[in-house]
């Protein structure tokens, strides 16, 4: 069950670097505490993300129409990234890194990276990225700051992150599959919730990763990180977000 560290691991060279990004990260929080009720807060009860009905087929819905192998993480096609629930464990004002594996934290590393891009398939630079996620126990550290932090895409549109793979969780916050959660949001446009999932044939912790995805109502595949490995313990991943840019 979830419980709550006292250590937060935090990198506090880096919050000078998010006090002077204060502007932008002032627009995100605020755009971000509107997602956040008080039955959320209150209850295990997470939002179910948006049905195939509501919202555009993307390559991955039309292929399991046909009975098409999905092919993971699919070239841009110009279709938003499905959003899916905030989810009660979200804390502001996270630092500013790309390495989220402090002292004290342990578990299966991962490195991945992708690109932000528009409906257009064009990447963005400085899109702001917020990532949180539990630890390899099913921990979120609700005192600090372990496993939580942000950073901005380069003048590419890329990022990169170095984290673990999180581990299911049973408790508190309901039952989950691993997943990772984040946040993007464009320089001055709307912002997109999402949780990233991983492959059945993961191996971590023991875990029978395809048992726990198929056991999740929450998932969407759609949004399942590509991974090569594990090499020497550790996975290379990647994923690829398409955001918009301008509110509807």
């Amino acid at each position: 069950m979830p419980h709550q560290q006292t250590s937060d691991g935090q990198d506090h060279s880096a919050e000078h670097s998010a006090v002077n990004r204060s502007g932008s990260r002032r627009t995100f929080i605020k755009a971000s505490s509107a997602t956040v009720t008080a039955a959320a807060l209150g209850t295990v009860a997470v939002q179910a993300i948006p049905s195939a009905s509501a919202r555009p087929l993307t390559v991955v819905d039309e292929a399991l129409r046909a009975g098409r192998p999905v092919s993971l993480t699919p070239a841009c096609d110009g279709h938003e990234t499905p959003a899916a629930a905030e989810g009660p464990l979200f804390k502001p004002e996270s630092p500013e890194r790309t390495n989220l594996i402090t002292p004290g934290i342990r578990g299966v590393e991962l490195e991945f990276t992708g690109t932000v891009y528009d409906t257009a398939c064009t990447p963005i630079p400085g899109a702001l990225i917020e990532f949180w996620q539990c630890d390899q126990n099913g921990d979120y550290d609700t005192t600090g700051y372990s496993l939580r932090g942000h950073q901005y895409s380069t003048s590419r549109g890329a990022f990169t992150l170095r984290t673990i793979i999180p581990r299911d969780y049973t408790g508190r916050w309901g039952t989950r599959t691993p997943h990772i959660h984040t946040k993007v949001q464009t320089p001055g446009g709307p912002v997109l919730i999402t949780q990233l999932y991983f492959p059945d044939g993961t191996q971590a912790y023991g875990r029978d990763f395809a048992a726990l995805n198929a056991g999740d109502g929450l998932i969407n595949r759609a949004c399942t990180i590509a991974l090569t490995g594990p090499v020497n313990g550790s996975y290379k991943g990647a994923f690829d977000f398409v955001v918009k840019t301008t509110a509807p």
